[in-house]
């Protein structure tokens, strides 16, 4: 494959899925980064901020269409407390139980926030409704407008934050959060103009805005539990899986990218790759083309925590087994023969279609003809015609494979020149390998 383009930067890692705003998920190129991690703070404490002031005022108030906004307030700030327990529980070492570590704790986290938020605003839903069906009038209305207002520029100064920090770190995905958290400001100014229709005389205008941003949260929800389902069954954007391969374009001597698999462990990557390379190489030259493939993937995908190279190995045989020998892990002991018609072994070998009976005769005499009659539990006969091979000479194979257990009294039938023979035998399994 082509040689490495050093023009190339680090920004080739995806979020899950195209960006949206998912509670509970933390965009990987931010919390591979300590700037990214300094800005997700931040972002944190600015939106609780707003989101405590505005719940002093909901108490206070009564309105619905305030309380709507502060659990959205609430749910963009509950965003970084999966990577705050990921960054806790991943400084522990994996273990006998847990090889991986605990990256899969920030899935869980990230799921027992959208179940909080789901039931939030179920709460702000039904508040809404039952204000639409049963009016209460609501106080402090310039304090209402007044959290809306604070609300739009706790939002303002995180999407300012976020977009200058993410421009300097030329992160597209802290940038699109910034542009987010402005759309939210504009949410909360909606708060803002329930109060002046309930001060105009229009008592409704507090629960309707309410119901409208309850409305948006739910679909908030239902994004935000797709992508971290999504994740916790390991699935993942197909985009990265494009950025492996495109980094595996830049190393010679990979041949081939044979099976490629990767999925996220907390807010971590790992990946799991077959290659083909050329076979004439030495260990030394193939494990240094697997040393280039991870470098070039560390490079191209910082959230990359490890990625498992080996090589193709379609069409090798295992050592000290003999192409067309058969050899099988626990098949029993081959059984030698020798009768007038032929002479040879006989065993169970494993082939390309599964286990088969094979006849393998040294020295025979003219046309011959096998079959091997196995006594079965209950006084049943199992037939296995043996045809001769049509790549292995002087071989004869079974087309089914024998049934189990492996070992039993059979008969080997031979036919040749208008005579038969009859050969018993037995085959047994080596020890510990009995069914």
């Amino acid at each position: 494959m082509g040689g490495h383009d050093s023009g190339h930067g680090n920004g080739h890692a995806h979020a899950d899925g195209p960006h949206g705003h998912t509670h509970g998920v933390i965009d990987p190129s931010l919390s591979s980064s300590e700037r990214g991690i300094w800005a997700i703070k931040w972002s944190f404490a600015i939106l609780a901020v707003t989101a405590i002031l505005q719940l002093v005022v909901v108490f206070t108030s009564g309105s619905v269409a305030l309380l709507a906004d502060t659990i959205h307030n609430v749910g963009d700030a509950t965003t970084a407390i999966p990577l705050w327990v990921a960054f806790v529980l991943a400084r522990r070492k994996p273990s006998a139980t847990f090889n991986y570590g605990l990256g899969r704790v920030e899935d869980l986290a990230g799921i027992l926030i959208v179940v909080i938020i789901l039931i939030s605003a179920l709460v702000a839903g039904y508040e809404a409704i039952d204000r639409l069906i049963h009016p209460q009038p609501i106080t402090q209305l310039v304090a209402v407008a007044a959290a809306g207002v604070i609300g739009f520029i706790g939002n303002e100064v995180v999407a300012v934050f976020r977009i200058r920090v993410g421009r300097a770190m030329n992160s597209a995905a802290l940038i699109a959060d910034g542009y987010h958290a402005r759309t939210d400001g504009l949410t909360s100014l909606a708060v803002v103009l329930g109060a002046v229709g309930v001060w105009a005389g229009f008592p409704l205008a507090d629960p309707i805005i309410g119901l409208l941003i309850t409305i948006a949260i739910f679909g908030i929800v239902w994004q935000s539990a797709r992508a971290v389902i999504t994740r916790s069954l390991d699935g993942i954007d197909p985009g990265i899986i494009a950025d492996i391969r495109h980094a595996i374009e830049h190393v010679p001597g990979v041949e081939q990218l044979v099976d490629l698999k990767a999925r996220w462990l907390g807010h971590r990557l790992r990946a799991e790759l077959t290659i083909a390379i050329d076979r004439s190489l030495s260990v030394g030259q193939a494990n240094g083309i697997a040393l280039a493939v991870q470098a070039e993937l560390h490079a191209h995908l910082p959230p990359l925590e490890a990625a498992t190279v080996q090589f193709d190995t379609s069409g090798a045989q295992p050592v000290g087994v003999q192409p067309g020998a058969g050899g099988h892990h626990h098949a029993p002991q081959p059984v030698q023969f020798q009768s007038e018609l032929a002479s040879g072994t006989l065993r169970i070998v494993d082939t390309p279609d599964g286990e088969r009976m094979r006849l393998t005769v040294d020295v025979h005499s003219g046309e011959l003809s096998a079959v091997v009659e196995i006594a079965r539990s209950g006084g049943q006969t199992e037939t296995l015609p043996l045809l001769p091979s049509e790549t292995v000479p002087d071989c004869f194979e079974s087309i089914v494979a024998p049934a189990e257990p492996h070992e039993f009294d059979a008969v080997l039938r031979l036919s040749g020149f208008g005579r038969q023979e009859n050969l018993p035998f037995r085959m047994e399994e080596p020890d510990g390998h009995h069914h």
